[in-house]
């Protein structure tokens, strides 16, 4: 019998907010894979509290240590690359030793900057491993941002540019007035001062932080409470969304 990879979302923390389908997911396999970015990793614990929430039994969970990726700023493309493949032949061995089929489970959504559906699809290529696969889709910290904040993404009509926090003014001077932003290792509003922003840092879990407001009313909350989060929780993810203000020009005199 074939064996079955299964890449399964799990929601943005909170281990309410596991779709039916994911539960029925994780109950289907014969054990688990997961990325150990190292020591005392609190989304690893996070991991493990909601199989425990959602299972009677728990299978094995194989923990893969993260591959260090080179960080050398010219070269950025290429170490993602090399991490991929890194990590790919790193859940490869796992796939050879262990029998049976597997969950690969995934911080939120499988399709938001998450790598996990490019490496499983490297580690077939690689040809060692035969499978089918799927994917579970999960609950997104970007669908958390909005139920917090009580808004729609867009007003009507208007597109939606998802980006990160690297490529966040490339998006504005593209023209771009909407914009969601996702993996921001530091946060740079400037020249955003007169745009609208709803942040949230951590959703969906106890340390969950949220801000809203005219940029520059609130910028200096929003930079506060993403160190108050770090430092209490000793981890931070965060989304936003900026929004350009309208432009109302009077009516003629």
């Amino acid at each position: 019998m074939t064996r079955l990879i299964r890449v399964i979302g799990i929601g943005a923390g909170h281990p309410d907010q596991v779709t039916v389908e994911a539960i029925d997911a994780l109950r289907s396999v014969d054990f688990f894979v997961t990325a150990d970015k190292g020591d005392d990793d609190p989304l690893l614990a996070a991991r493990h509290a909601l199989l425990a929430r959602h299972l009677d039994v728990v299978p094995r969970v194989v923990a893969v240590r993260d591959p260090e990726r080179d960080r050398t700023p010219g070269d950025y493309g290429r170490a993602v690359v090399d991490w991929h493949d890194a990590r790919a032949e790193a859940y490869e061995r796992v796939l050879l030793e262990h029998e049976g089929d597997v969950g690969f489970l995934v911080w939120g959504d499988p399709a938001f900057y998450d790598s996990t559906i490019r490496v499983v699809e490297k580690v077939l290529a690689r040809g060692a491993v035969e499978a089918e696969w799927d994917v579970v889709p999960g609950i997104s910290s970007l669908q958390m941002l909005a139920a917090r904040h009580r808004i729609v993404l867009h007003d009507i009509g208007q597109p939606i540019v998802v980006t990160t926090g690297r490529r966040l003014h490339e998006a504005r001077d593209a023209g771009a007035d909407n914009i969601l932003v996702m993996l921001s290792s530091t946060l740079d509003l400037e020249g955003f001062e007169d745009w609208d922003i709803w942040w949230g840092a951590n959703l969906g879990t106890a340390d969950e932080r949220l801000v809203s407001g005219r940029v520059v009313e609130v910028a200096v909350d929003v930079l506060a409470a993403r160190i108050d989060v770090k430092a209490r929780v000793g981890w931070i993810m965060d989304a936003y969304l900026l929004r350009k203000r309208a432009v109302l020009t009077p009516p003629p005199a």
